[in-house]
């Protein structure tokens, strides 16, 4: 098995045709369009929910017909370190994107993780694309799509990578097509919506039909799994359309893996507020004010979907602090899960070790973890709190249109999806 290098009239001239090994995984060359679906935030049982009412009937079928398992996903289950899992194949400590966002302690500052300078491992797309493949990946969100996009050229008509958010701002040179908003005749979606995910779904079956990509990744927002539980109307119409798009994708022939980065639990109160224990806080009582820093790493732009309120926080301990006795008074608060140094989490969650705080910290089922309470602004949530990104949330659907003998959870994980995926597609 080797990465073949093309010259330019080489690569126009055919796909890939040879096994290809892309961060010590080998990856096989498909024969029909290997296609991996992320529905972001798809806690199975939306999918058991509507299945039984009739909603998914192809997804059904290919539950019966194909293999239908559960896997688990990387944790923080959170959107971008799953994202990016499932296109390297490999867990945060290979690829090094192990939130939404992060702090620096080299400068100081906490940014966004969306930069291509924090991915420390090359794409399997990029692999795929050197060996000769053409491939398509669109995403509902603009965040992904550089990191997701990394190690693809778009000047040989064998990549295109966009987002359903700036759909019509795509150009040939960023993204290999020019405006795909004109293109799939669809206006660009309102980004709080069910549209932005079936935009993703839609542009999935129109470049299969008149681009052929050799390989293809369709990743999706979580606002309707933020927004609606899964017997929820919302949450049914969502699926019953993505049920559709499938049926097309699948008729068309390609190998097909549905999967998701993440599941969602209701995090609220009887009352239908927030149920947060504000971390920040209860350290600054304990250390003093602002001794201690507790980074969010689901924080993101899009605050109407989670208030920057999830299970999963980290935080950077004063100098001489007794780590031992902090991780154990945490520990004994019941709003935690599990309270682990930042050793114990390497080891346990495979994170890069320069990238996390001296603590992690994983609240329970129904609890989010959040910094300060003055500086969480819920005022966007018009629904009870619905969020991810700890233990609880690590169950995710891997579902393939092929029979194939997989393992399930917890030796299964979401980012086996393009290994599985192309093994389908080469049958």
């Amino acid at each position: 098995t080797q990465i073949i290098s093309l010259t330019n009239e080489e690569s126009n001239q055919m796909t890939m045709n040879t096994d290809v090994n892309v961060n010590g995984r080998v990856y096989t060359a498909p024969k029909t369009c290997a296609i991996v679906i992320c529905l972001d935030g798809c806690e199975p049982a939306y999918l058991d929910v509507a299945i039984g009412e009739g909603l998914m009937p192809t997804l059904k079928r290919i539950r019966a017909m194909g293999s239908d398992h559960l896997a688990h996903s990387v944790i923080p289950s959170f959107t971008n370190p799953n994202n990016m899992s499932i296109a390297t194949g490999r867990p945060p400590a290979v690829h090094g994107i192990c939130g939404n966002y992060l702090y620096e302690p080299e400068t100081g500052e906490e940014v966004m993780m969306n930069d291509v300078r924090f991915l420390r491992a090359p794409t399997v797309f990029g692999g795929l694309y050197n060996a000769g493949a053409k491939v398509a990946v669109v995403t509902a969100k603009d965040k992904l799509r550089a990191l997701l996009g990394a190690g693809l050229k778009f000047d040989e008509d064998r990549a295109i990578c966009f987002s359903s958010e700036k759909a019509d701002q795509a150009t040939l040179a960023e993204n290999g097509i020019e405006n795909a908003s004109a293109y799939m005749d669809r206006p660009v979606p309102e980004v709080y919506s069910a549209d932005l995910s079936e935009f993703v779904f839609a542009a999935g079956v129109k470049l299969l039909k008149t681009w052929a990509p050799d390989v293809m990744y369709l990743s999706t927002t979580d606002y309707i799994q933020h927004k609606f539980a899964p017997d929820e109307q919302g949450a049914k119409d969502f699926y019953a359309m993505f049920d559709r798009y499938l049926a097309e994708l699948d008729a068309l022939g390609a190998a097909i893996v549905v999967t998701a980065d993440h599941g969602m639990k209701p995090k609220h109160q009887a009352d239908g507020t927030p149920a947060v224990i504000y971390i920040q806080d209860v350290l600054d009582q304990w250390l003093g004010e602002k001794a201690a820093r507790v980074i969010l790493p689901i924080t993101d732009p899009y605050v109407v979907h989670h208030g920057a309120l999830g299970s999963f926080a980290t935080a950077y301990l004063p100098e001489g602090c007794d780590h031992g006795e902090i991780i154990a008074r945490l520990t004994a608060l019941p709003e935690m899960l599990s309270v682990l140094s930042k050793e114990e989490a390497v080891a346990e969650f495979e994170l890069p070790a320069d990238r996390i705080g001296d603590i992690v910290m994983v609240s329970t089922e129904n609890m989010t973890i959040g910094t300060s309470q003055h500086r969480h602004d819920l005022a966007a949530l018009k629904e009870p709190l619905r969020s991810h990104g700890g233990l609880t949330e690590q169950t995710v659907p891997f579902i393939v249109n092929r029979v194939m003998d997989l393992p399930n959870a917890p030796q299964l994980r979401n980012f086996d999806a393009f290994y599985y995926a192309l093994q389908a597609a080469a049958q």
